[in-house]
């Protein structure tokens, strides 16, 4: 199940984000009525003037290792399904796609 797709040499990461969480966490795997795949994850911050977002770039960011300014949110701004651009992931594609595999194998 692929929750991440490769564009040049940037990737693109679905994600199903739960604001207002009691905890901050990547990891599961959640499909839509369409059959596509989008990875789970959970912030505390509220959806309120982009916070969920921001604390969602914030958790990847950490979780990936990767700068906060490199990874973008492309759709998705008032929507809990969002896609996320990587900027220049594909170049660290092999260590990128196996730690968010090991997030999507998580329950």
């Amino acid at each position: 199940m692929r929750v991440w797709a490769q564009a040049g040499d940037d990737l693109i990461l679905s994600v199903r984000l739960t604001p207002g969480s009691s905890q901050e966490a990547l990891g599961g795997a959640w499909t839509d009525e369409k059959g596509a795949h989008w990875l789970s994850a959970r912030v505390r911050a509220v959806p309120e003037k982009g916070r969920a977002n921001v604390a969602l770039i914030a958790l990847l960011a950490k979780g990936l290792d990767w700068p906060k300014g490199a990874i973008l949110l492309e759709s998705g701004d008032t929507n809990r399904l969002k896609r996320l651009r990587i900027i220049g992931g594909g170049s660290a594609a092999a260590r990128l796609t196996a730690i968010i595999e090991h997030w999507v194998e998580k329950t």
